[in-house]
This record gives C-alpha cells, structure tokens and sequence, in this order.
C-alpha cells in the first residue's frame, strides 16, 4: 500500500506541475514549453542514502553489525513562484513528511506551511542528518526532547508532526520567525488528545556567519507506553509536555562555502530543558568541525543530558572523528563515541558510515 500510495503521489505532483500556470510572469508573449522543460522547470527531485558499520563494546562484551540508516526520497512541486508541495518518503521506514508552502508576501516576511512536517524545537531538529556532522546526528536532548526516537511516552516521531504554521524573515533577513499549531502526537496518526502542541522560533542573525536562537513549546502528550524517565506517567494518561532552548551556531566566513570544495569550520552549542508532568529533564551540548585538509575534516562533541533531574538519570556523551567529502554533499566517517549513563555501565561505540546525496 505504501508503494501504490507512492506512485500515486509522484503521478499527481506531475500533473499538478503541468497544469499550473506561471501567474507571476510578465512577458507578453511566449514560446509554449514542451511538457519535458515545463517538468523540468517545475519539479526538483532528491534523495540521499546512509549506510555504515557498528561496533559497540559494553560489559567485556562486543557486538558488530552493518546497517541501514536512512534512504530517503522527496519530490517537490514548484506550482508557482509562491505555491509549492513536498512529499518525502524513507524507504527504510515509512512516509516522512508531506506539506504545501504558500508565500503570501513578495519578500520572505509572511510564508503558511501545512501537512506533516519537521517540528520547529531547537536548532538541531529542523536540520537534515546530511547537514549535521555526527553519524548519530542530534543531541541526546534533542533526541529525546523532539520526539525524534528516545521518548518512549510520545514513541517515534522523527521530529515530526501534522499542523499548521506560519514563518518568515524581518528586517532585512535578520530576524528569522516561525509559529506552529501542531497535533503533538507525531507522524502518520491523527491527535489522540484533545490539546494541541504550540511551537515557536526567534533566530536572530547578528551576523551572516553568527546566530542566535530560541525555540519553545507549550502542550500534552499521551503516554503510550511506561518510561523509566517518567514512572509517575501511566499509560494510556494525558500529561504537561513543555519545552524550551537556546543555542548559537558559529562559521567561519569563507566566500563560496560548499561542503566539497570550500568548507568552514563551525561551532554549534545549546542548551535544552523540558517537563514531562513534574519530570524534569535539562542537557546541553557543543559540537565543533574544523576543516583541516582539501575534503577532510576534524570533529568533537560533548554531550550532556539528565532525562529526570529528581532521579539523578544522566548520560554524558564523547564523540570524536574525522569525515571525508569525496565529492559535493558525499562522504565517508569515522567515529569513535564513549558513553556514560547514571542507570547502566558505560560503553563505547565505534561508527563508520557512507553518505550518498543528490
């Protein structure tokens, strides 16, 4: 079914693309396109594919396996120079986000997304895994705090959710706005609360190469399962889901940045809490890349999170590697993660995966 619904996706999205007319051009007249170059104008395809290898060492025991990441798959649909559809889908998971954008204003100021699509908490989470530099991808307080996987109450999310929000950019681009109304029940399923999540982000650009940045989100979540984090929440029971951070993000300004050729260093920091009823949960994390020759670059993090600040439950995170772009957004890593949560004895993860991107 998640095939057929696919095909047909992709069959409506190149039907809309022909239909549409381009309203916002003013030439008088014009040379008719060919359904190929009218296609072609209208319609971006991408996709990217992450695969690697796992070594974990915990207890005087070491496992190993290959594994299969993410391949993901997203057409968009430029209806018009102010209307368009995006439909994503992993082929290792399930259907990812499906949205239509709508700018209203001719500059950036006032845009409408609705559908299914990435939560606006934090900084890290609206950020493809292509662009982050760890293999694990997001902070173990974005991890959890996001719904991106770790919160066993809210399940898998992805980051996710179905809603509606408004964004744009102020005063000359530097004050980045975005306001969400979202179900808080993550992707692929209607609301199972009557409350719903509100999201928000102020980034503020004091410079082209240095950001500053908010997020918050206000709503209920309801349990689907038990949590070691949160034993006072039964299942099946409606609880207070808030959340807040602040972070900055900082790059050497290099002109021309891509990642193959010209890359900067950056450094990224946050800092993370959130309130599950009356648990507790703050963290904070930085991670930093420095390019040090042609397509080769040095990294490290840190990370600190306690998922119950009452119950001590605290898990400092080390990560350390190198990763190589053989050519444009594609290329090799390598790294070494030793990990120390309050509940378990340590262990250590060695990490190597390959990224393909388009």
């Amino acid at each position: 079914m998640q095939k057929r619904g696919f095909l047909l996706t992709i069959c409506l999205l190149m039907t809309a693309c022909l239909c549409a007319q381009n309203t916002d051009s003013t030439a008088t007249k014009q040379i008719k396109p060919s359904w190929l170059s009218t296609l072609s104008q209208k319609m971006e395809f991408h996709g990217y594919a992450q695969a690697g290898y796992t070594w974990k060492h915990q207890d005087d025991v070491n496992s190993n396996t290959f594994d299969i990441k993410r391949v993901l798959f997203w057409a968009k649909a430029n209806v018009t120079n102010r209307w368009s559809f995006l439909f994503m889908h992993d082929f290792s998971s399930v259907v990812q986000e499906f949205y239509t954008d709508y700018r209203f204003t001719r500059g950036n100021e006032l845009s409408v997304r609705m559908g299914q699509f990435k939560n606006s908490f934090s900084m890290q989470n609206p950020l493809s895994p292509t662009k982050l530099d760890l293999i694990d991808c997001y902070s173990q307080s974005v991890v959890y705090l996001a719904g991106c996987g770790s919160d066993p109450l809210n399940g898998v999310q992805y980051g996710r959710d179905l809603g509606i929000m408004v964004f744009g950019d102020l005063f000359n681009n530097k004050l980045h706005y975005e306001f969400a109304v979202m179900n808080g029940s993550g992707i692929n399923r209607k609301d199972n609360n009557n409350y719903k999540d509100i999201i928000g982000k102020l980034e503020y650009r004091i410079k082209p190469n240095l950001r500053v940045v908010t997020t918050g989100q206000l709503g209920a979540g309801h349990a689907l399962t038990e949590s070691k984090f949160c034993p006072d929440i039964k299942v099946g029971e409606d609880y207070t889901r808030n959340r807040w951070s602040v972070g900055a993000e900082w790059k050497e300004h290099v002109e021309g940045v891509d990642y193959w050729k010209n890359r900067t260093a950056q450094i990224q920091v946050e800092a993370l809490g959130g309130r599950d009823r009356n648990n507790k949960s703050i963290g904070a994390y930085a991670t930093a890349c420095v390019p040090v020759w042609k397509g080769l670059d040095v990294i490290a993090s840190v990370d600190y999170f306690n998922y119950n600040t009452s119950l001590g439950m605290e898990q400092m995170n080390f990560v350390g590697g190198v990763q190589y772009w053989f050519y444009k957004t594609c290329r090799v890593q390598l790294q070494y993660t030793n990990a120390n949560p309050a509940w378990e004895h340590h262990y250590g993860n060695l990490q190597a995966q390959v990224q393909v991107a388009f």
